[in-house]
């Protein structure tokens, strides 16, 4: 068993809590543009592009995030309004960032007219290193428990501020999401530059990470909602869906395209008609 013995709290500034969860948050955000801003101009887009769709698409995942989480544990914000608007002591849901984050940046990318598969692509190679790193200060702070478990990758939460199940062995499910993130994000390196149309990278993103998550929730302590179900399974399963509904269309297009492309003779040149 792992002992964790780490204040989830960094510092105090007057009445706000600094939580190690918001610093990695934020060092999550700020890596993920940097690589997105990186990988623009070779992915097909512009830098400016991408900073205008992550100036709405950064604070629209930001609500979505909270807004999921506190839907999830509504039984204690019903119980405590105040603490909805305390982002930073911790307490946001991933697909709530994934869902708000793209929404908003979709409609900026279509009042603005740009290329939004292309713009997806990049973004998902943000969203999943920024998801990665936000996991460490979840890890640290405890705060989504695992289920019990006497396996020796156990880890048992033991400083008096933990948000974590105090003393008791349990799985590091967050932990487990990491090792995912990681392996989703090198799955999409090595399928980048052989994806068939824009936008089928974010779909493949969107496809991995929902399986990892699935089957990694069995392992949490999360809040049941139906079927046995907990909201990030529900999500998970409706996200496959759409992405296949979605890859099936952009599929289509691209045989459809390919259909009405001219034909070619054996030397690879286009056919043309004989003069009369």
């Amino acid at each position: 068993m792992i002992e964790i013995y780490i204040d989830p709290n960094l510092a105090q500034l007057g009445p706000f809590t600094v939580s190690w969860h918001g610093l990695f948050t934020a060092v999550g955000l700020l890596v993920a543009m940097w690589l997105a801003l990186r990988l623009a101009t070779r992915m097909g887009v512009t830098e400016d592009d991408v900073l205008g769709v992550a100036t709405w698409a950064v604070p629209g995942g930001i609500v979505g995030a909270r807004l999921f989480h506190v839907i999830d544990q509504w039984g204690y914000y019903s119980q405590n309004p105040v603490q909805i608007f305390l982002l930073n002591e911790g307490g946001i849901a991933i697909y709530g960032a994934i869902i708000g984050g793209t929404a908003t940046g979709i409609l900026y990318a279509t009042w603005r007219k740009l290329p939004i598969g292309r713009l997806a692509d990049v973004g998902a190679f943000g969203l999943i290193t920024g998801m990665a790193i936000g996991r460490l200060g979840d890890i640290i702070n405890g705060e989504h428990h695992g289920k019990p478990t006497d396996g020796p990758w156990s880890v048992s939460y033991t400083h008096p501020n933990t948000l974590g199940e105090s003393g008791q062995a349990v799985h590091l499910a967050v932990g487990y999401e990491l090792l995912w993130d990681l392996a989703v994000f090198a799955l999409l390196v090595q399928f980048r530059r052989s994806v068939p149309r824009p936008g089928v990278l974010f779909l493949l993103y969107l496809v991995l990470y929902s399986v990892g998550r699935f089957w990694i929730s069995f392992f949490r302590q999360d809040t049941i909602m139906f079927l046995g179900l907990s909201q990030a399974q529900i999500v998970a399963v409706l996200s496959i869906a759409v992405a296949f509904a979605l890859w099936y269309r952009l599929i289509g297009r691209i045989k459809a395209e390919r259909g009405r492309s001219p034909a070619k003779n054996k030397k690879g040149l286009r056919a043309t008609r004989p003069k009369p």
